[in-house]
């Protein structure tokens, strides 16, 4: 059901990337949407910088992606989404659960746009808790390489797994 994806499968995950993000409209800062939402050479870069990106198969068909990646001493969640058909029926939470089960670090952090009220929802389901908007910055700039517009509208959240 839920297997690593790669390089080869960029059309496929872009697929769910591009159609889930559809959500941000109008939600995120206008300057900071675009169509298609991520491109394939962003997505190639991920990789490249050691994103592992696991999938959710349902039916023949990907319909959830999730990343990971592992720097220095915590490990990141990256590229979180799942088909707009798809939602709402455990697929991130599947996907969610694999990761602390491969995850090999004891803080886990996750960003995402302040303002995308579900997403955050959804973390703090699973024990994820909200920095302040100054940790949200510092982390922001040590462990992502993101836009300063962006950090200003985001969020990192974190869960600390002991071993």
């Amino acid at each position: 059901m839920i297997i690593e994806y790669t390089k080869k499968d960029l059309s496929k995950i872009l697929f769910v990337i591009n159609d889930a993000s559809l959500k941000y409209r109008g939600v995120i800062p206008d300057d900071c949407w675009h169509e298609p939402y991520m491109l394939e050479k962003e997505l190639i870069n991920e990789f490249e910088n050691g994103v592992r990106i696991f999938g959710y198969k349902k039916d023949n068909k990907l319909v959830g992606v999730m990343g990971i990646q592992e720097l220095q001493d915590v490990t990141l969640i990256r590229h979180a989404y799942t088909l707009t058909n798809y939602q709402g029926i455990g697929i991130g939470k599947s996907l969610l659960q694999h990761l602390f089960e491969i995850n090999k670090s004891a803080v886990i952090l996750v960003g995402t746009w302040r303002d995308a009220i579900w997403a955050i929802q959804f973390y703090k389901k699973f024990g994820f808790v909200a920095h302040t908007k100054k940790q949200t910055n510092q982390l922001l700039n040590k462990y992502w390489k993101i836009s300063s517009k962006q950090i200003e509208n985001s969020i990192v959240l974190e869960k600390y797994t002991p071993a």
